[in-house]
């Protein structure tokens, strides 16, 4: 049991005490006790609020359970529907016309399109990697991928590999950056014959800058480099933007289950907001350190010199309204961990506002919060006055927190309109995803009746629509130039090729951001924006009407199917193993985020929302009669030995097959038996109770 001490009538975990009144407070000279007070404060007026937010959830959820029980047609017909849940307030009127009136926001929200990364922010090198990754080496993503056909030899540098990797680079700078009368292949120094002289920014020595749909492009001149020395025109490199932004997560990414691991998360967006972040580690025998990258300074011809910023623009995600920490206690009883989050990232967010750190993160002022698992307008709502009494904690002016809106509720989509207006002043990013919004799909219309399977989902009516409205509100109400509209994770990190398929899709539909595995798929990713001109696609989109509810209110229902026991067994193989293969890292090894192995082998980047996907829908086949619960037991049995073997070489595994006493196995089961009854269908609740028996065993 982690010691308190008393704080403005808070019972706080001695570590929150100390990392607050050490590390945080004192740079930024505000004295402890006002802070605490402050804080004590909000914590009693909002704790009373997100109690109620959270009961409505669930009488709003009864009553749906109880119409959905009422039988399947009923259910799939998305008039009847969309009658019932705006008698029962679910669905509220629609906003009056209104643009977003959010203010300094910084260019790589509001002006500019590129990747995004979310990183688990307990892991200090993930942390800085993505930081880092503002600027990537396109020699090297197309290397070491198979974003290029073939791979390269094993025993050092491959120079045919390297051979089709130059050509590739320069033809993509010949569609981005184009010469008169000539190929980059061809080009062999001296004058630039560039067909737009203006895509000409600045230059560091030889090595030139360019922009082009306003992402940066650095050429890499050097001619005593391996590769340069082998180059006509000494090109040794093409760097390209790549991660504009990068989310700091706290949220789905990370297994954060007591003070300590608060603290752990705090400290390390601290280091982020104060510069002084590093790490430590071993690689190829060598001990290296990573730090936050400079900014890069270039010369201008007949002007001052140009600084571009070395590193992503932060956000950080809080957790949602749900959960509760036991890092405050409030008369006894955990407090909501989103009130705690939201006033501590908030704090340590000021020694970037105040100029304490080596480096800016917002160069307009802002701090950038992303708000998960928000059910409505009402949840939004209650977001701003939050963040209204932050500001007046630290004496910030209005709607200096900005806030981003996750779109993963189904409450939330089919109100998107009145969620923005709730936040209008101070949005700055929303966004959407098949892997964060299908779990919330199932739980809602659970006793509706079985769902289709988990592959079929990508290809259903409601997708569609929830996709194509989400970007057609946002562009209604005016966040093309003020904030982002985003797309969701490419999860297979080994599979560029494909990435480079698909993924021009997400600034084809008018996102100017889309979320990306890795710094490597950030840089692979950029080369989409270069493609798409993604605000000019926007203005496209912007004269389309916002379609109606219909095919967001049409339920994934397997209406009218009949599984053969060998169908049935493949649907709950694969969300078992994909089950088993995060939470076995989650509980007992602490990992909130990782590449799993799926059923196939194949790498894929699981959280939290991948989890509540499979899970819920295995509760959905059992609550339906299409799986019985000795085939979810063989499944998992059979699974556990699979994960088992692809984890051999994983020392600190433990492994779960045979083994009644594995609480990762007694989670994943419960995470299913339990599903039915789990608020809102999320796994944090199990998942973190397990993991504080799995702490304490171990």
């Amino acid at each position: 049991m982690t010691a308190t001490q008393t704080r403005a009538g808070l019972a706080v975990a001695a570590p929150l005490v100390r990392f607050v009144e050490e590390q945080v407070l004192p740079p930024l000279g505000i004295a402890a006790d006002d802070w605490w007070s402050g804080a004590a404060e909000i914590f009693a007026r909002f704790a009373p609020h997100n109690r109620d937010l959270l009961a409505r959830r669930e009488a709003l959820q009864a009553q749906i359970d109880t119409w959905c029980a009422g039988g399947a047609a009923r259910a799939a017909d998305p008039a009847a529907q969309e009658a019932f849940l705006r008698e029962i307030g679910y669905l509220v009127p629609e906003p009056g016309d209104f643009t977003i009136g959010t203010a300094n926001v910084d260019a790589e929200i509001a002006t500019m399109a590129g990747p995004q990364l979310v990183v688990p922010a307990l892991n200090a090198r993930f942390v800085l990697n993505a930081a880092n990754a503002r600027w990537g080496s396109l020699y090297d993503a197309f290397y070491g991928t198979d974003a290029l056909p073939g791979s390269a030899k094993p025993g050092g540098y491959d120079a045919q590999r390297g051979a089709q990797v130059i050509a590739a680079a320069k033809a993509f700078l010949d569609d981005a950056v184009p010469l008169t009368g000539m190929s980059w292949a061809d080009f062999a120094g001296g004058d630039l014959p560039l067909a737009d002289p203006g895509q000409f920014v600045g230059s560091r020595g030889e090595t030139m800058l360019f922009q082009h749909n306003g992402l940066h492009i650095e050429i890499v001149v050097d001619r005593t480099h391996p590769i340069g020395a082998s180059d006509p025109a000494g090109i040794a490199d093409v760097i390209l933007e790549s991660a504009l932004t990068t989310i700091v997560d706290l949220e789905d990414s990370i297994a954060a289950v007591d003070a300590d691991d608060k603290v752990a998360a705090y400290a390390n967006w601290l280091g982020l907001m104060r510069g002084d972040l590093t790490e430590s580690f071993d690689k190829g025998g060598k001990r290296l350190t990573r730090a936050l990258a400079d900014d890069r300074v270039y010369r201008r011809p007949h002007a001052s010199d140009l600084t571009l910023p070395g590193r992503s623009l932060l956000f950080v995600r809080n957790v949602g309204h749900l959960m509760t920490t036991p890092a405050i206690q409030i008369e006894g009883e955990e407090a909501p961990e989103g009130i705690l989050d939201a006033i501590v990232t908030s704090t340590i967010a000021l020694h970037d506002l105040k100029g304490l750190g080596k480096h800016r993160n917002s160069r307009t002022g802002s701090i950038y919060i992303v708000k998960p698992k928000m059910h409505g307008p009402e949840d939004c709502g209650f977001t701003n006055d939050l963040f209204d009494a932050v500001e007046d904690l630290l004496g910030l002016p209005r709607h200096t927190i900005k806030v981003g809106v996750m779109d993963e509720e189904r409450r939330t989509s089919a109100n998107l309109a009145a969620c923005i207006h709730a936040v209008r002043d101070r949005i700055a990013f929303i966004n959407t995803g098949f892997l964060d919004r299908t779990g919330d799909e199932i739980h809602t219309s659970m006793r509706a009746g079985p769902m289709i399977p988990k592959a079929e989902m990508k290809a259903s009516r409601w997708i569609a629509a929830y996709e194509d409205r989400n970007v057609r509100i946002g562009l209604k109400h005016g966040l093309s130039g003020r904030a982002q509209i985003g797309k969701g994770m490419w999860a297979a990190p080994d599979r560029m090729a494909d990435m480079m398929d698909q993924k021009i899709g997400h600034p084809l539909s008018g996102a100017n951001t889309a979320w990306v595995p890795s710094p490597t798929a950030a840089t692979l990713h950029a080369m989409h924006y270069h493609k798409v001109d993604v605000f000019a696609r926007q203005q496209q989109i912007a004269a389309e009407a916002v379609p109606g509810l219909d095919g967001l209110l049409t339920i994934p229902l397997a209406q009218g199917r009949n599984w053969t026991p060998e169908e049935v067994a493949r649907e709950l193989d694969n969300n078992a193993q994909g089950i088993l293969g995060y939470v076995v890292r989650w509980i007992d090894q602490g990992v909130g985020c990782s590449k799993v192995p799926d059923i196939h082998d194949i790498g894929l980047m699981e959280d939290r929302a991948t989890l509540r996907i499979s899970s819920q829908h295995m509760a959905n086949w059992l609550l339906h009669g299409v799986a019985t619960a000795a085939d979810i037991d063989a499944a998992f049995a059979r699974m556990a030995a699979k994960v088992d073997a692809q984890n051999a070489g994983d020392p600190l595994y433990r492994a779960m097959a045979d083994n009644p006493d594995s609480l990762a196995l007694q989670a994943a089961r419960a995470l299913v038996f339990e599903g039915v009854s789990q608020p809102s269908g999320y796994t944090e609740p199990l998942l973190h109770a397990y993991r504080a028996r799995a702490k304490a065993r171990h």
